[in-house]
């Protein structure tokens, strides 16, 4: 068999989904056994300082003996952040140097008498 042949084998199935600068690739591949798992890959559009762009992508394999297992905890975590959260998704509201503000004008990590200090500016002595 090609390399060709063997290639075109093992990808059996492929489905993109497209979210935001991401994009999730969920593909149905063949073992030499002939049996099949499931990869998804996570590709995700990245620019270099001189403005070209590249992908960094993660993968991972699933295999059919812990589709059940992968599923149950699945479902289990996506129900608790949605749970926990909601579904209001606050990545796409803020910018990237966000800092989570307390009502008591508090920022994340900062201590409260930092916050609620300021610093006297003399314009005279610009």
């Amino acid at each position: 068999m090609s390399t060709n042949d063997r290639h075109d084998k093992e990808e059996i199935h492929s489905k993109a989904l497209r979210a935001g600068r991401r994009t999730y690739f969920f593909d149905v591949r063949a073992t030499k056994a002939d049996d099949y798992y499931l990869t998804i890959t996570e590709s995700k559009k990245h620019t270099n300082e001189d403005g070209s762009q590249y992908f960094k992508k993660h993968k991972i394999y699933l295999y059919k003996e812990d589709f059940e297992n992968f599923k149950e905890m699945f479902a289990e975590m996506t129900d608790f952040i949605v749970n926990e959260k909601g579904e209001e998704v606050i990545s796409d509201t803020h910018r990237s140097d966000y800092n989570k503000t307390y009502e008591n004008g508090n920022q994340e990590g900062q201590p409260v008498e930092a916050a609620n200090s300021f610093t006297d500016v003399d314009f005279d002595d610009i």
